[in-house]
Formats: C-alpha cells, sequence, structure tokens
C-alpha cells in the first residue's frame, strides 16, 4: 500500500510563503501524476496544481498564479511553493499521486494514492 506522506503545512501572515512537500512511502516505481488538491470545510476537494513525470505542469485557474509545483529530478518527491498567500488559501492540502500513464488530470476521482493531508492557515 502506497503512503503519501506531506510536510510543510503551518500558519502564516496574508503575504508570507510555504512549501508543502510529499513523497511516497515504501513505493520504488515512478508515480506518473503527482498532484496537489485542497479542502476548506463544506465544500469539494479542488484541484490546485499537479505535474508528470516530464515535468509538464497543471494548474487550475489563473487564482494559483501564486502557486509552484515542481518535482525533483527522476523521483517521486512533489513540491508546493505558496507565495504572497492569502486567508482564502486556508485549507487542508492533500497530495495525490497515481501510477498509470496518460493525461494528468484536475479531477480526484482519478488519483489513486492520497496522503493524509497538511493544514495551511493564513491569517491577515
Amino acid at each position: 500500500q502506497v503512503q503519501l506522506v506531506e510536510s510543510g503545512g503551518g500558519s502564516v501572515q496574508a503575504g508570507g510563503s510555504l512549501t508543502l512537500s510529499c513523497a511516497p512511502s515504501g513505493y520504488t516505481g515512478t508515480l506518473y501524476c503527482m498532484a496537489w488538491f485542497r479542502q476548506v470545510p463544506g465544500k469539494e476537494r479542488e484541484g490546485v496544481a499537479g505535474i508528470n513525470q516530464y515535468r509538464n505542469t497543471w494548474y487550475v485557474d489563473s487564482d494559483k498564479a501564486h502557486f509552484t509545483v515542481s518535482r525533483d529530478n527522476g523521483g517521486n518527491t512533489v513540491y508546493l511553493r505558496m507565495g504572497n498567500l492569502r486567508p482564502d488559501d486556508t485549507a487542508v492540502y492533500y497530495c495525490a499521486a497515481h501510477s498509470y500513464r496518460g493525461a494528468c488530470s484536475d479531477s480526484p476521482d482519478k488519483y489513486i494514492y492520497w496522503g493524509q493531508g497538511t493544514q495551511v492557515t493564513v491569517s491577515s
């Protein structure tokens, strides 16, 4: 069973920055698509950004322009750098991944492996 382990969440003031990281535990293959989602209470989980094995990236809408997703060379560690954070970025952020090849999606249903989530809180 692949477990994704996230780190880097926390509390920050508006305008600040955080970098989240995620890596699999107990997995030696290649995770083709890796992505970040976020969720606030009472709302559906939404995509933020993702990256595939070849470092092709996707982002969900221009409102996420202050996010940058990246991936380590040849590995399965994915990062989400969040700059100029706003209070409405407050959410639990989840790392997700799958190993099958194909277009990487912003739909949570397409992902097989998930992290436990890490809280990001932005105060005004």
